[in-house]
């Protein structure tokens, strides 16, 4: 995608989230106003998230739920470890996180119904939204459900002047040639509520972000022509839309600041990090752009979405040499960033009021295919990550069977995990939103909270 890296007009209003079509004005003022209960009246444990998301489908058989017992065509080459949660194993490629699975919970028993297509089961993944399989490939739309951090970003905003919600280091395509995925994007909400998309590679010499930087030729007294300008367009839209120029005003003035923002700045600037710690995260794009995400929710933003792939076919989408690219790539990428995620956010006090959250589209099947050693797609059966922010440590919820294939016991669906987010972060599963035409929707369209999963 090509940015235009002038700070237009449109531009503004994405970053502060504040764009016309969907946004009730009036519910977001008075979510600025609550203090010690979250809108919907429920206390907050978390105040922000971490979303890394494996796109394409992580072998749930390979890393979380080994079936070392199982049939030699089922169980795979790798060994597993102990972790130190007595009685459970991850794989020998993830030694790191096996010495911190005291501070996350597996749910071993996640299902939902869509086994062919990557983006339906991506959106299924993220938003809670079970809309069925599909055999064509699919965009966003505005009739999507929201992605957590376009809700989290109309209903709390960042206490601070940086961007509420980001999704970073791709726009994940449907194949390389297809539209991105849905799953990511403000939907019912309205466009302004999309996240900001940081695409440049945070690996690379001289990463920075021109979206949230001002050109040079943009001198102060042309941010304050511009505010004025803006503040005029506002007072001359219907009331119903506008809830009164103040309020225009000052959402547009908050856009206004976000581009010299000194905290959005700093968080964005790796060069000021330790190299021994850049080192620890992993000199990749993904271990950079977790240590990104790290500094942006220090910053004071609500979510951060790491989408693990270019294109669902490029990363743990492992149809063929499954057992090659984990061993030699997948998992000690992971392993290092994740691991060192914890350790960071463990020493810097932010591990019990941040969520590290790590999902994935579906699993992989039980039985190895002829390709090279590899797994097909597994939507019956899979497991997800869940730490911090109020989950429990050192836990796993529910089991598959003896061949990793179904649920044998507590068997969950994709929106009971985003229920359980979002009701650690402070939001009712029962809330209404109302898209642009007024129509309700329930903020977890099927899903309730698991109580056994919170600390």
């Amino acid at each position: 995608m090509t940015y235009d890296l002038r700070v237009s007009r449109r531009r503004m209003i994405q970053l502060g989230g504040l764009g016309y079509c969907g946004l009730n004005l009036p519910e977001l003022l008075r979510s600025e106003t609550e203090s010690s209960l979250s809108p919907g009246g429920i206390r907050a444990k978390a105040d922000a998230c971490i979303l890394i998301y494996l796109n394409g489908g992580p072998s749930h058989i390979d890393m979380w739920d080994m079936k070392p017992d199982a049939p030699e065509g089922i169980r795979g080459e790798f060994k597993p470890i102990a972790t130190s949660v007595p009685g459970v194993n991850v794989c020998e490629h993830l030694p790191k996180l096996a010495t911190r699975m005291q501070h996350f919970s597996l749910v071993r028993s996640l299902h939902h119904t869509v086994n062919n297509s990557h983006a339906a089961a991506v959106y299924t993944s993220i938003t809670g939204h079970d809309r069925g399989d599909a055999t064509i490939l699919l965009g966003g739309s505005e009739r999507d459900y929201p992605t957590p951090g376009s809700v989290l970003g109309m209903l709390r905003p960042p206490e601070r002047l940086v961007v509420a919600n980001v999704v970073l280091p791709y726009q994940t395509k449907e194949g390389a040639k297809g539209p991105p995925q849905p799953g990511f994007w403000g939907g019912l909400l309205g466009r302004g509520h999309d996240p900001l998309f940081i695409l440049n590679d945070p690996n690379a010499a001289g990463f920075g972000v021109p979206e949230l930087t001002p050109t040079e030729d943009i001198s102060l007294d042309r941010m304050a022509a511009r505010r004025a300008l803006l503040t005029s367009i506002g007072a001359r839209l219907p009331s119903e839309v506008r809830a009164g120029p103040e309020a225009v005003d000052a959402f547009r003035s908050r856009a206004l600041d976000l581009l010299t923002s000194q905290a959005a700045r700093h968080a964005i600037d790796l060069q000021s990090e330790k190299p021994a710690v850049r080192d620890a995260y992993g000199r990749n794009i993904y271990g950079q752009s977790v240590l990104l995400a790290r500094r942006l929710v220090e910053a004071g933003t609500r979510m951060v979405t790491i989408s693990w792939a270019p294109d669902a076919n490029a990363t743990w989408d492992t149809h063929g040499s499954n057992f090659r690219k984990l061993r030699e790539t997948l998992l000690p990428q992971f392993d290092s960033a994740c691991s060192t995620l914890v350790d960071e956010l463990v020493e810097r006090g932010m591990w019990d009021r941040t969520i590290v959250a790590v999902l994935g589209d579906f699993g992989r099947t039980p039985r190895v295919n002829n390709k090279d050693g590899g797994r097909d797609h597994w939507n019956y059966c899979y497991t997800v990550m869940l730490g911090g922010g109020g989950f429990r440590g050192g836990f796993v919820y529910g089991a598959s069977d003896k061949t990793g294939a179904f649920p044998a016991r507590d068997a969950l669906g994709p929106g009971d995990i985003t229920a359980s987010m979002y009701q650690l972060l402070g939001l009712s599963p029962d809330r209404l939103l109302h898209d642009p035409h007024g129509r309700p929707h329930r903020l977890v369209a099927a899903g309730n909270p698991i109580p056994q999963l919170f600390a």
